[in-house]
C-alpha cells in the first residue's frame, strides 16, 4: 500500500459499548472501507478518499435506528501516509518459542525455524507482536496432534497468522473469519503469499457463519464481550473431543469466560499469560 490520502470518518455511539461498536462495524463493512477502530465512545473508520461517499454512508448509518443506541458521525481528512514505510519502520521479526517465526516480506536473511510465516500487514491486524497472538501460536505449536489432519477456524483472523500456522501444522482444511473486509482479504492474500491458500478459506462476517461447518479446533483471539457473546456458538460448532483456544482479555476476565464455557458445555484444561493477557484452551467432552 504506497501514499495515499484517507478519509477518518468517527462515528460517536451513545451508549457506547463493543457490542454496539460491532453492529455498526458490520453494517458499515459492506462499503469499501479498509480499517476500523474503537476508542470509547467512537468508532473509527478508515476509506480511501476517492472512494468516501458521503450520501452513501448517511443511508448506511440511518439504517442503525431501532438498536437502542444513538450515533452522530463526523469525517476528516488525514495526511497521505506511506503505510508500507510505517510497516517497515514499526515490524520487527518475532520467534515463538524457537519455533516460529513471523517477519515481513522485507526482512531477510533471517535463520530458519521449524514454522515461517511471511505477513504483509497492509492496515489489518495480527502480525503476532501483541502477546495475545503470541500465546495462541504458542498454544498451537503445543497441540500439534489435535492440529495435524483435522479442520481448524481462525474466529477473528486478521491477518491470518493463526490460520496460516495452523495449515503449516498440516492441518487438513483451515477457515478463516473476520469482520473487517480489509482483514479479510489481507488474510486471503497472505495465505497465498505463504503457499498454504488451497487449504485456507477466508470470508467477511461475524460468528453466524460458523454455524456452516463443525471444527476439530476453533481459536478465538478477540475481546472480552466478544468471547461471552458467542462462546455458546463456538460451542455447538466444536466437534466432540474438540479443542478451543480463546485469547484477547485479562487475567482477572478469566473467571468470567471459564464460567460461560463451562455453561456452553466445555472444559477448562489449561491457560497461559503474558504481561497480564489471558489465554485459555477448552475442549468439549
Amino acid at each position: 500500500m504506497n501514499s495515499q490520502e484517507y478519509i477518518e470518518v468517527s462515528v460517536k455511539i451513545t451508549p457506547y459499548s463493543e457490542e454496539n461498536a460491532e453492529i455498526v462495524t458490520a453494517e458499515i463493512c459492506d462499503l469499501p472501507y479498509e480499517s476500523f477502530s474503537s476508542e470509547d465512545p467512537f468508532l473509527k473508520c478508515y476509506i480511501q478518499k476517492d472512494l468516501y461517499d458521503a450520501q452513501e454512508l448517511k443511508v448506511v448509518l440511518g439504517g442503525l435506528e431501532g438498536y437502542g443506541f444513538e450515533i452522530e458521525h463526523s469525517a476528516n481528512l488525514m495526511p497521505a501516509v506511506n503505510w508500507n514505510a510505517m510497516w517497515e519502520s514499526q515490524f520487527t521479526p518475532i520467534i515463538v518459542d524457537g519455533k516460529c517465526t513471523i517477519k515481513a516480506s522485507f526482512h531477510k536473511d533471517l535463520k530458519k525455524t521449524r514454522y515461517n510465516i511471511t505477513i504483509d500487514p497492509k492496515m489489518a491486524f495480527g502480525t503476532g507482536h501483541h502477546q495475545t497472538t503470541y500465546m495462541m501460536c504458542r498454544a498451537l505449536l503445543e497441540n500439534e496432534e489435535a492440529v495435524r489432519g483435522k479442520v481448524v477456524m481462525d474466529m477473528g483472523c486478521g491477518t491470518a497468522v493463526l490460520a496460516i500456522l495452523a495449515a503449516k501444522m498440516k492441518a487438513a482444511q483451515v477457515y478463516g473469519i473476520d469482520i473487517d473486509a480489509v482483514a479479510a482479504i489481507s488474510a486471503y492474500d497472505n495465505a497465498r503469499l505463504n503457499r498454504v491458500g488451497k487449504v485456507i478459506e477466508t470470508y467477511c462476517g461475524d460468528a453466524s457463519l460458523l454455524q456452516r461447518n463443525t471444527y476439530d479446533v476453533l481459536l478465538a483471539n478477540i475481546n472480552r464481550n466478544i468471547l461471552l457473546q458467542d462462546i455458546p456458538t463456538y460451542s455447538l460448532c466444536i466437534r466432540r473431543g474438540g479443542l478451543l483456544f480463546v485469547s484477547g482479555f485479562y487475567l482477572e476476565d478469566m473467571p468470567m469466560i471459564v464460567g460461560m464455557a463451562a455453561n456452553s458445555g466445555l472444559e477448562y484444561v489449561s491457560h497461559d499469560t503474558i504481561d497480564n493477557w489471558c489465554c485459555i484452551k477448552f475442549r468439549k467432552p
